[in-house]
């Protein structure tokens, strides 16, 4: 509902009918000076949460009406929802409420202007679009936080009011759990109203939100005073004082319940005398909890039926939708409706809908359907909601409440709605109909179907569960179609892998591998077990998977060249179809790039294998960042491999097309946050580290809000870590990799940059050479083993010749020469200039010279901006009081201000000054 909308149930009676709300004057004031707050300052952006919590009937529903008629005559725009204890498993039922109105009446200018690129992302979610394809949850509310925030400001000041929080569904509470953090920087009001009866794993978002609150107020029950107005204004002024304090002590001051005494009270004509006391507690229990036997006396059977119906639909009953679950027509079901309002059981809406008075109300009708009643009707519900065009969405949650029967169309239909919970960012929900799925049972031959499906649902966004619903999949004795089992153990892998289980996931591949006949799906998995391989840290096999990994290259170029040169035009034969839409030959050059990237090899094979996965110039679309074929690591080296090799220009593209790809798939989660990782790597290579520094912090916000440990987090703090020391802010540096414990033991999936060099250079940076000595010896080590010699990921023979250079000259230069002819043998600039740099720092000032005037004519040639800044400053200092110094010092202080090195900036002005002598 939306613009003040009255709602029929009140949390207590008092307030409603213009009755006033006793003992609540705190409470109203406080919500008046929020609302006069929120219109004072509406252009200021300053928001609040009010929360008012209490047990049920203690009037919290009477205030949410009082703050919602303020808040409409204060000229704010009114956003109202309400949970229902009933639609706790329909995702975004509370979203769709608060926002669905006001969106679906926004002109069509209006509507692009409040969605700008989320619509298709948001759509789905509140009911404006019908679902499309997975979408990944926190895509879905960081979209709701942009048209929510874009709603705001065209329509401010706005009241966001949400009543019976407790039974908001999850998906709408996790919303509204970040949301009540930005609201603050917003003009709006968010208002909730909760019990303390949050499901166990709501409870942390429950205490965050009224932790949050700016004002909060817990409700109170009634004092006898009041207690005794209520009585006289029902019963009339002659109502003796001591049965007035009998209703109160009967009740304990709930409102709800008095006002519920009451009407039983008049129903059963009782005199409010003291003689009367005695029957009010029989009548207290009646009112409170009614029975079966109890509502049926009090409504007879055929209106009690329609009241099951419409208790099972929620808070917004649909009188047609309950006339056909309880099978009553048009004339009945409008007697029954007569009848249920006679009782102060149902009231109406403004928009010709139902709702119960209250929701104890509600639950006590329900909670009176004898089990068996209860779970048919829900069957019926679940036909009828879907044939009534609310979809699967709606009815899905009717089908959870049935009993399991092994009927293949409910699987069906569960299957369906997972699809669609699924695409609508809601995988919760998703899990949740596959597991009732599984429990019907399905059919043997679906079942490991059902266990895949269930798997890749939790695949963006809990690991642990696809790991162990593949792996029953995969073990069901009637098994998966052998292109779903290569799927599947594929799926599982990635799951594997992205928790830090990269040895695993290598296994499973192989494995599974050995079992599966040849043709293209065992020849996936065999790469996919290269690739899980070549993703690991250490290897005791480094060099023979290269070897394997050149073979299969080869291979795959001979199966290219042979059906190129056959010249036929038929349809490729099944095997050729599904290699080529696996992408085989793509996936297997883009492995083999990577695998000389970090072998060190020439550039220009690199980047022949680079453009050979990219038909056209482009990422085919089995290797597509959004695409699961092979996942978002393949096109991650592909970019990476790129910008070591000094061709920017095309990892930009790619890093460009994967933060558009997954913003547009509302893809937030860690999809994003290594597109932002390599965006961040590139803007440093390019030596624009302001703009490295804010996407490696955005990457690594995404990785906390994910978790530690995970490979991303390990990522973005050794980029972030290594950015902000190139900025000249070491002991910021410093602190980030000791608050995110930036060091051994190390991760089993390869750090960008590499781990152990990069916690080698920060402890040379703190002043520990022999700490930093022994790291970078270890670390170059396992990495020779490897064969892994690139100097740009891994450049831990330059900082090892500095770190054992006071004390063992000699070993230092060779350490050094070493890294320069390793640095040639790949031909990159970049490589080749900071490997001479590093070279000098070990050498003495006229040799040093000599190095860092060969390091600047490759730097200028390359990408790397701020290597080159630094090398001229060193070649400004090594020259000192030559012609030349001030020439180089003055180029490289100009650049490290544009490339905002702060640090080096301020080294070379003092060099400057001081004359560049030494």
């Amino acid at each position: 509902m939306f613009e003040g909308e009255p709602e029929a149930g009140g949390d207590g009676g008092a307030g409603q009918g213009g009755c006033p709300l006793h003992e609540r004057e705190a409470e109203i004031q406080s919500a008046g000076q929020a609302v006069e707050a929120l219109t004072r300052h509406a252009g200021a952006g300053i928001g609040e949460l009010l929360v008012y919590t209490g047990a049920a009937g203690l009037g919290k529903t009477a205030v949410l009406t009082e703050v919602r008629r303020q808040a409409k005559r204060a000229g704010c725009t009114v956003l109202f929802a309400r949970g229902g204890e009933r639609q706790r498993h329909e995702p975004f039922c509370v979203v769709r409420q608060l926002v669905q109105p006001v969106l679906a009446a926004l002109s069509d200018e209006e509507r692009a202007q409040v969605f700008g690129p989320w619509e298709d992302i948001v759509g789905p979610a509140v009911g404006l679009l019908p679902p499309g394809g997975q979408l990944d949850p926190q895509g879905v509310r960081d979209g709701l936080d942009f048209v929510l925030t874009r709603l705001v400001q065209r329509r401010s000041p706005v009241a966001v009011v949400v009543d019976d929080l407790h039974w908001a569904d999850p998906e709408s509470l996790g919303w509204l759990a970040g949301f009540a953090v930005r609201a603050r920087e917003l003009p709006a009001l968010l208002v909730l109203a909760c019990r303390d009866e949050f499901r166990d794993d709501a409870l942390t978002l429950q205490r965050g939100l009224v932790g949050r609150a700016d004002r909060r107020h817990e409700l109170r029950p009634l004092q006898p005073a009041s207690v005794a107005h209520l009585v006289r204004a029902a019963l009339g002024t002659q109502a003796e004082d001591a049965f007035c304090r009998h209703v109160w002590a009967v009740t304990a001051g709930n409102p709800y319940e008095t006002t519920a005494l009451l009407r039983e009270v008049l129903d059963h004509r009782l005199d409010p005398v003291e003689e009367s006391t005695g029957q009010l507690r029989e009548l207290a229990s009646s009112a409170r909890g009614m029975t079966l036997r109890l509502w049926l006396d009090k409504l007879g059977p055929t209106t009690l039926r329609f009241a099951w119906a419409a208790s099972m639909l929620g808070t917004d009953i649909r009188p047609d939708l309950a006339a056909v679950i309880c099978a009553q027509g048009p004339e009945t079901a409008a007697q029954s409706i007569r009848e249920l309002r006679r009782h102060g059981v149902l009231t109406g809406t403004p928009g010709g809908r139902l709702e119960f008075v209250h929701p104890l109300i509600a639950t006590s009708v329900y909670q009176s359907m004898p089990p068996a009643t209860r779970t048919g009707m829900h069957g019926v519900a679940a036909v009828e909601t879907e044939n009534a065009g609310l979809g699967l969405l709606t009815a899905s949650r009717h089908l959870l409440e049935t009993l399991p029967e092994g009927d293949g169309e409910i699987v069906g239909k569960l299957r369906r709605a997972a699809r669609e919970h699924l695409a609508i960012g809601a995988p919760g929900a998703a899990q949740r109909c596959l597991r009732r799925a599984i429990s019907e049972p399905p059919a043997d031959e679906d079942r490991a179907a059902v266990l895949y499906e269930l798997g890749c649902s939790a695949l963006l966004t809990d690991p642990v569960t696809t790991v162990n619903q593949l792996r029953l999949a995969l073990a069901d004795p009637y098994g998966l179609g052998p292109e779903l089992r290569v799927d599947a153990t594929f799926r599982l892998a990635q799951a594997l892998a992205h928790s830090n289980r990269l040895g695993e996931a290598a296994a499973v591949c192989v494995e599974e591998a050995a079992r599966t006949r040849p043709g293209p799906g065992r020849l996936r998995l065999e790469v996919a077990h290269l690739m899980f391989a070549a993703f690991q840290s250490e290897d005791e096999d480094g060099p023979g998977r290269s070897r394997r990994l050149a073979e299969f290259d080869r291979m795959f170029g001979t199966i290219g060249l042979a059906r190129t040169d056959t010249g036929t035009v038929s349809e490729p034969t099944p095997d050729e179809a599904v290699f080529e839409r696996d992408g085989l030959a793509h996936a297997v050059a883009v492995l083999r790039c990577w695998d000389l990237t970090l072998r060190g090899a020439d550039r220009e094979e690199v980047i022949a294998l680079a453009e050979s996965a990219l038909p056209d110039g482009r990422l085919p679309r089995s290797l597509g960042w959004t695409n699961t074929t092979w996942g978002f690591e393949l096109p991650g080296i592909l970019g990476i491999s790129y910008l070591y090799a000094d061709r920017v220009d095309r990892a930009d593209e790619l890093f460009t097309e994967a933060v558009r790809a997954y913003e547009v798939a509302g893809w937030s989660g860690g999809h994003l946050g290594f597109a932002y990782l390599l965006t961040g790597m590139l803007r440093f290579r390019c030596g624009a580290l302001a703009e490295a520094e804010d996407y490696l912090g955005r990457a690594l916000r995404i990785a906390e809000r994910i978790g530690p440990g995970v490979p991303l987090h390990w990522d973005a703090v050794g980029a972030l870590a290594e950015t902000l020391a190139a900025r000249g802010r070491l002991a910021e540096a410093l602190e980030l990799a000791r608050t995110h414990a930036f060091g051994p033991p190390y991760p089993t999936v390869m750090v960008l940059p590499d781990a152990p060099t990069l916690y080698g250079r920060l402890l040379l940076a703190r002043g520990d050479a022999p700490g930093a000595a022994a790291t970078l010896t270890a670390a170059g080590a396992a990495l020779d083993a490897r064969g892994w010699r690139n100097t740009v990921w891994a450049p831990w023979l330059g900082h090892l010749a500095r770190a054992v250079a006071p004390d063992q000259p000699d070993r230092a230069r060779n350490l050094a020469e070493e890294a320069v002819r390793r640095a040639r043998q790949s031909g990159t600039d970049s490589a080749i200039g900071s490997a001479l740099r590093l070279c000098a720092a070990v050498h003495d000032r006229p040799h040093a010279a000599e190095l860092l005037a060969e390091a600047v004519r490759h730097l200028e040639r390359s990408p790397a901006r701020y290597e080159h800044a630094i090398a001229l400053v060193d070649l400004g200092e090594a020259l000192g009081t030559a012609p030349a110094a001030r020439t180089a010092l003055a180029q490289g202080l100009e650049l490290a201000t544009r490339c905002d090195a702060d640090g080096l900036a301020a080294r070379a002005g003092d060099l400057l000054r001081t004359g560049a002598t030494g």
